[in-house]
């Protein structure tokens, strides 16, 4: 097969949405297919919006020599009025990777109506889609109204990155020495990903209870990284330590050095690293809204709690530092959910299937 690709900025970008289109390019790549790049700078919304006007880049998508043109979802305000016309005179189906819809977002109301009026737009014109969960599966469907038909397929996100071999042996030895509870922070510093209600958690609770370590990159929203730093220096949380974004064996060492992982964003389409803290026996804490509740069971191999809810966080953190038992059976049932789970050469797998039916 030839297959486009359509992105913002490099395939190697840091977040759970590239790491996706990453793996399936490499996948797709193995199995002989030629996968081309289609990279269009990194702007604000507005600047997304005037490529619909570029010739340029609808003459470079309609003369692409391919068989399959692929869009991440993310780049829809580029292409909603670029797709109507490619429908009309290219060949191939255009088939859309849908990790986020930006309109469920936490944005003022006014706001997430224009994103909701534009995805909708970009959704109809798209021959099909690929989504990260079930989720995403429905939200796609609200943005249509459920009037819409689209042929869709799900194929999760994996957390096998990693290739953690930790046994059920060193969970428990680790959980035995859970005096004070090693709290992991991972993810982009940005608003959405909810670190200043962890931050507001920890401070709530005696400096012995936890100690969090943050990883992530400050730079993709540096004035919030900076009310970040604030806050801890406000609270004098001398039990938090931040880093920057850490290669995976350095991080593979925080995660196998910690007790549980805490990611309380405002919405997930899915949430690999939640998966990935499990692949170390890690039980998770994230929020109710979003996919998280698709991998995390609560009271089982982990904890939702209400996006914003500090109090209930700082709760859920004190009952594991407190009771060993239940950090260990958690922990265990956390690895155990992660081996239940498809890897990403199986949801790639799904995925060059699920193409291949659209050029045969």
């Amino acid at each position: 097969m030839r297959i486009g690709l359509v992105i913002y900025g490099s395939l190697e970008t840091v977040s759970g949405g590239y790491l996706y289109d990453r793996k399936l390019v490499e996948f797709l790549r193995r199995a002989g297919d030629r996968v081309e790049i289609i990279s269009r700078p990194w702007r604000n919304y507005a600047h997304h919006l005037a490529d619909n006007a570029s010739t340029g880049f609808f003459r470079q998508l309609r003369d692409a020599p391919i068989d399959l043109l692929l869009q991440d979802e993310l780049n829809h305000p580029s292409l909603f009025l670029i797709n109507r016309r490619l429908r009309r005179q290219a060949t191939y189906p255009i088939l859309s990777i849908v990790h986020h819809p930006r309109c469920y977002e936490s944005h003022p109301a006014a706001l997430n109506r224009l994103y909701r009026r534009i995805e909708r737009k970009y959704l109809s014109s798209v021959d099909g889609c690929i989504v990260n969960s079930e989720t995403t599966r429905q939200a796609v469907r609200q943005i249509l109204d459920r009037s819409e038909s689209l042929p869709t397929i799900v194929a999760y996100p994996a957390g096998d990155r990693f290739r953690s071999r930790i046994t059920p042996e060193q969970i428990i030895a680790r959980t035995n020495q859970a005096d004070v509870l090693r709290v992991v922070f991972v993810g982009n510093l940005i608003p959405r990903k909810g670190l200043h209600t962890l931050i507001d958690a920890v401070a709530m609770l005696p400096r012995h209870v936890c100690k969090l370590t943050v990883v992530g990159d400050h730079a993709v929203d540096e004035k919030y990284a900076q009310s970040i730093r604030r806050r801890i220096a406000q609270h004098h949380l001398t039990n938090v330590r931040l880093t920057s974004a850490l290669p995976d064996d350095a991080l593979a060492h925080i995660l196998a050095h910690s007790h549980v992982l805490a990611v309380p964003s405002d919405y997930e389409g899915f949430g690999i690293v939640y998966l990935e803290g499990m692949s170390f026996g890690l039980p998770a804490i994230a929020t109710t809204a979003g996919a998280a509740r698709e991998v995390i069971m609560e009271g089982v191999n982990g904890y939702l709690v209400e996006p914003n809810d500090p109090t209930m966080l700082a709760a859920r953190l004190r009952e594991l530092q407190a009771e060993c038992a239940s950090l260990t059976r958690m922990s265990l049932a956390a690895r155990e959910r992660f081996l239940a789970h498809p890897t990403w050469e199986d949801s790639a797998g799904k995925i060059r299937h699920y193409l291949i039916g659209w050029i045969t």
